[in-house]
């Protein structure tokens, strides 16, 4: 396998606009003759369909949900990132750029990041003629807020519902194209194989979840927007259905997979309150522009918060990270946290919580202009804890929330297999070892929006010619029967276990091995505990019902299955990175701070690994980060 990114040559500043104008072009005439299909339908997906089609290609639009609006990209809170500059405080698209990389730890591709910033001020001029309701200062301009690792305010918001009033404006950009009969829409469809001919993506498989029957779909190209896997780790921030099934069938296909063992823990969500939860709550990253965290500066301090001084409280981020204060990274606040937590001074029942509190914000602003900023997040919060924010301080710790890794793209966002495109989560290219926060929904939109329509037709310009290939195809008989197969395997199994119990134990053992911090031995521990839980899996789960009908206990066993082979994959990126950085927290390699310990001199580069095999070991390829504008150097956030 032969990574080529294909990066423009030039300036970086010059390389996507004189990519744009000298990439070819298919004429409106031949659009109409090349069906694209989109797999997902968030932010990306969506965004991508609406504009494909707007273009005057023809699109199939693929969902699991029973409508694209339950996508998840709905449940982002805080905001998008845009390099506008409207408060004048020094904000370009240059630090916008400057800002992820480091950000991301300098483990990511510049070109790609550059062309993320330059677009971005384009996405607010999409949604605001989309009708979104961004929040506005009192004279009508978009107002701005900050967000972690930042020191200007880029981030435009809706209270706390900018993912949701996001996916609305592209919905209704989806909804435009349907009706006028550019976008054919099949919902509770779930892609379960790529279909490749020739060395090319050519078509999917999809399972009706409705009915339990399998289809084929050709497209000339198939792009995949089907998020992120932090499922895979049981309890996340994800909605429940977010899989990495999708992803995996292309990996499976030989779409190389880079950088798995990337994961971004969120450190603002509401804690874990029982054994038998299954889901948890994110608490937006906005809350840290006005809320302090602080424990007890005493341990096991168990008095209600109002009842501990100021002069006993440990606002801990302010302490260490002075210029940004509790505006820090996710990966750094999150690690902070359970350092805190880890040494005895948690709060709550369990010691694994920290005090978000709005004090002194409601004091400075007043609760009117608290609730206007955070009144939804607040009444959230309320109705799942019991507790009410503007009297006493929120309980949070860190949670699974995003994945950075993903299918490896190049420039063109197209995969290792001609003719497959990954955009948004789904893909690898642009956030490095951890993700800012806001800068998901920025780059699921600037893949659908405007990166996506040009890149696609450079290939698509050399297949005008190809007619239709007929579903009948024996590449789609195989794809189909392989399906098929594993579905009786699954059904066929009279087990005595759930898959909830296995996902849960799966869950565990990914947590504990490569969630917050890992070591070598701890995971090749957990690569020996996954292969005997997949094999005690396929031997012992029980799925009811039939594959006649609706089956949602089948849905699930099918993605736990791809779950089990995803999770072995996360421990050998991460037992092959002998460094720290971002995300990637290998306890052997810090500084005597304890901040994460790059080593640019052996992994400047994107792990990327080919599958050989189910039983095999996969082969890592590696593509090297050459960074000609910005230097990487120790991040500092004091």
């Amino acid at each position: 396998m032969i990574l080529n990114s294909k990066i423009p040559e030039g300036p970086l500043e010059n390389k996507w606009t004189n990519y744009k104008s000298n990439v070819p072009l298919v004429s409106p005439a031949n659009k109409r003759r090349i069906e694209i299909i989109v797999v997902g339908t968030g932010l990306a997906g969506a965004s991508a369909a609406s504009s494909l089609a707007e273009m005057g290609y023809k699109v199939k639009s693929f969902c699991f949900q029973d409508s694209p609006r339950r996508a998840h990209s709905i449940a982002a809170q805080g905001g998008i990132n845009a390099a506008k500059n409207y408060q004048n405080d020094g904000d370009s698209v240059y630090r916008l750029f400057y800002d992820t990389i480091k950000g991301g730890d300098y483990r990511s591709r510049e070109a790609n990041v550059y062309r993320l910033a330059e677009v971005s001020a384009s996405i607010i001029d999409q949604c605001v003629a989309q009708g979104v309701p961004f929040a506005r200062e009192y004279g009508g301009t978009l107002d701005n807020r900050s967000f972690g690792g930042v020191q200007v305010s880029r981030t435009f918001y809706a209270r706390g519902q900018t993912g949701q009033q996001l996916l609305l404006g592209a919905y209704s950009a989806l909804s435009r194209q349907i009706s006028k009969g550019n976008v054919t829409m099949y919902n509770r469809h779930e892609m379960v194989d790529v279909v490749k001919i020739d060395g090319k993506a050519r078509g999917v498989i999809v399972r009706d979840l409705l009915t339990g029957e399998f289809k084929r779909h050709f497209g000339h190209a198939v792009v995949l927007a089907t998020g992120g896997y932090g499922n895979v780790y049981y309890l996340s921030t994800n909605a429940m259905g977010s899989n990495v099934t999708a992803a995996w069938k292309a990996y499976k296909q030989g779409a190389a997979f880079s950088n798995p063992c990337f994961t971004q823990i969120h450190p603002t969500c509401i804690p874990v309150s029982g054994d038998y939860q299954s889901k948890l709550t994110l608490m937006s990253e906005s809350l840290r522009n006005d809320g302090r965290i602080w424990v007890p500066k005493s341990k096991g301090d168990n008095r209600q918060p109002s009842q501990i001084p100021e002069d006993e409280r440990d606002y801990y981020l302010e302490r260490r990270y002075p210029a940004f204060g509790n505006l820090v990274p996710r990966d750094v606040a999150s690690r902070a946290a359970k350092e805190r937590c880890d040494e005895g001074f948690g709060v709550g029942d369990t010691g694994l919580a920290v005090y978000l509190d709005f004090e002194d914000a409601i004091k400075r602003l007043g609760k009117e202009t608290v609730s206007a900023r955070y009144g939804n997040l607040f009444a959230m919060y309320d109705k799942i804890t019991g507790d009410d924010p503007y009297s006493s301080p929120m309980r949070i710790f860190p949670a699974v929330h995003y994945t950075m890794g993903g299918l490896w793209v190049d420039y063109d966002l197209m995969t290792t297999v001609p003719g497959l495109y990954a955009i948004g989560e789904c893909n690898f290219s642009d956030h490095g070892a951890n993700r800012l926060g806001a800068s998901a929904l920025m780059q699921g939109l600037a893949d659908g929006y405007f990166v996506l329509p040009y890149t696609i037709g450079k290939y698509l310009s050399e297949d005008i010619r190809t007619e239709p290939i007929d579903t009948a195809h024996e590449a789609f008989d195989k794809a189909e029967k392989n399906a098929k197969d594993r579905n009786k395997s699954l059904m066929g199994n009279n087990g005595s276990r759930s898959v909830e119990s296995f996902h849960r134990d799966l869950g565990k053992i990914v947590w504990d091995h490569c969630g917050m911090s890992r070591n070598e031995s701890s995971l090749n521990r957990a690569i020996d505990d996954i292969k005997g839980l997949r094999k005690d899996f396929w031997k012992h789960v029980k799925v009811t019902g039939d594959d006649k009908t609706y089956n949602p206990e089948l849905d699930k066993a099918g993605r736990v299955a791809d779950f089990f082979e995803l999770g072995e994959l996360m421990m050998r990126d991460a037992l092959e990175r002998n460094e720290s950085c971002g995300g990637h927290f290998r306890e052997e390699y810090q500084t005597k701070e304890g901040e994460a310990l790059r080593d640019d001199d052996n992994y400047t580069f994107a792990s990327t690994w080919e599958f050989k095999g189910v039983d095999d070991s996969p082969v890592l390829h590696k593509e090297d980060l050459e960074f000609e504008t910005v230097k990487p150097t120790q991040r500092s956030y004091k």
